[in-house]
């Protein structure tokens, strides 16, 4: 089944050379079918690659799939056009009325900061009590995931490394293999990681209201969820492309900064085998399958 998306959003073009099917807005308002509502907080500065990283994952599913992207109001962001975020974006207070069978908070720049001291901290508090109220799962990514755990939780975070970069594609095992999130994965799977700090293991193993799903030996948790799958965290990128963590690292080494090249990325010729896309697009067909479509009511409006 298709992903609903506007014709002329950037993502439509690159999915489409891919032989995803992608519908855009009209074809799909002309049949008669409920799809999955999924709205998308875009906090990362690389909106268009985002977009189409998520779409990518997000049409690897039999599930005709509407999405509705938003973004701050309180801090706008630099490195995207205007005219980009106002045709495609909408703000919090514009869909406030609405309810989603699913959303995803992507990770943002912000990561080393204290969560209070973010530009729109305030604004992004509003949106994860709204997610909770008025949406059936929310994946939270990276530092989205940080900020969900601290928000809901009290669970806070500190630097990782003596304030060394975390990057590369690492290991991780389930630590509940018949979850349903998890369904289809090997015992060993790839994830790539880029951060700076992670949340508090040890309170977040102590907390009741969450299940660790998997983790690493370098990277530590990788996946967890709440008990009532509203909430799912991932601590890593799996939706990250062939080049992301490369381009990652030369903007870095441009910026002066004492970085090392991902681990377990670049072999010995320096080229870039990708380990992580059947795990990335398990996550995300597991959770539309089992944690959104087979869960979200009918009518949308019953949704709470």
């Amino acid at each position: 089944m298709p992903i609903i998306i506007p014709k002329d959003l950037p993502a439509f073009s690159s999915l489409s050379s891919e032989n995803i099917f992608v519908m855009d807005t009209l074809r799909a308002y002309s049949q008669d079918i409920r799809p999955i509502e999924i709205a998308i907080l875009n906090l990362m500065p690389t909106k268009v690659e985002t977009e189409t990283q998520l779409l990518r994952l997000l049409s690897n599913s039999p599930l005709q799939t509407n999405v509705t992207f938003i973004s701050t109001a309180t801090y706008m962001p630099t490195h995207i056009s205007s005219d980009h975020m106002q045709k495609f974006y909408n703000s919090l207070d514009e869909v406030c009325k609405r309810k989603f069978d699913g959303m995803i908070v992507t990770g943002a720049p912000v990561e080393t900061m204290e969560f209070e001291d973010v530009a729109y901290w305030d604004e992004m508090v509003r949106i994860m009590d709204f997610a909770d109220k008025n949406v059936t799962s929310t994946i939270y990514i990276c530092w989205g995931a940080q900020a969900a755990l601290y928000h809901f939780h009290g669970i806070g975070k500190k630097m990782l490394n003596n304030g060394k970069k975390l990057s590369g594609i690492f290991p991780a095992k389930a630590c509940e293999a018949n979850d349903p999130l998890l369904k289809g994965m090997d015992d060993v799977f790839m994830i790539p990681h880029s951060r700076y700090t992670e949340a508090n293991q040890e309170e977040i193993r102590a907390c009741k209201d969450i299940k660790v799903l998997a983790d690493s030996a370098e990277a530590g948790i990788c996946i967890a969820k709440t008990l009532d799958n509203k909430r799912i965290y991932l601590t890593g990128h799996s939706e990250y492309d062939r080049d992301t963590l490369k381009k990652e690292y030369e903007r870095d080494l441009s910026r002066g900064l004492d970085i090392a090249p991902p681990a377990n990325y670049f072999d010995k010729d320096g080229k870039i085998a990708v380990t992580w896309r059947s795990t990335a697009n398990l996550i995300f067909y597991n959770w539309l399958n089992y944690y959104v479509y087979q869960v979200t009511p009918y009518d949308i409006e019953k949704i709470n």
